[in-house]
């Protein structure tokens, strides 16, 4: 997801300045995408350079507060209603990693075994975290993502294992 236009979508909700934009956007993601301010501030620059966001006057603070113009409106719907290309997600490392070390010839059952107890660790935080975040739905969708993830990849390992144990190559290297 492009953090523009996530600070859009909740710079649709009313002005914000920049810290309350890292802390509903963090709280909005159950806490899983931590964002760094400087980080928020380079990104609302640009959307404002890119005329999707406007500055207000500084709070008694020294605060700048930020809303969203109709061209940032514009861009959000065009996101909302624009689905994610799987070629627009980023590569996953560990079927990458499966694939050099079965290329390489080494063993891969430790592999596989070590990333299922890391992904079993991962499930089970996943799962007390959904349970204290139960009250917010966007945690709880954000949770559930990571959850039915981190389940389909325990069963692709399952896969693979049985992939690589059917496999005469596989076999070989292991004799």
């Amino acid at each position: 997801m492009a953090i523009r236009q996530g600070l859009l979508a909740l710079l649709s909700r009313g002005p914000r300045y920049g810290y309350q934009l890292r802390a509903e956007f963090e709280a909005s993601t159950g806490a899983t995408w931590p964002l760094n301010i400087g980080q928020v501030y380079t990104t609302l620059s640009r959307l404002e350079r890119d005329g999707l966001v406007a500055p207000g006057e500084q709070d008694d603070q020294g605060r700048v507060v930020y809303t969203i113009t109709e061209a940032g409106r514009a861009e959000m719907a065009r996101w909302f209603g624009t689905p994610v290309a799987q070629a627009d997600r980023p590569r996953d490392e560990l079927v990458i990693k499966l694939a050099m070390a079965v290329t390489a010839g080494a063993d891969v059952r430790p592999i596989i075994q070590a990333q299922r107890t890391a992904t079993m660790g991962t499930l089970q935080r996943l799962t007390r975290a959904r349970r204290a975040s139960a009250e917010d739905p966007a945690q709880r969708l954000v949770l559930d993502s990571m959850i039915f993830q981190a389940e389909a990849e325990q069963r692709w390992l399952d896969h693979c294992e049985a992939v690589l144990a059917a496999s005469p190559q596989t076999q070989e290297r292991q004799a």
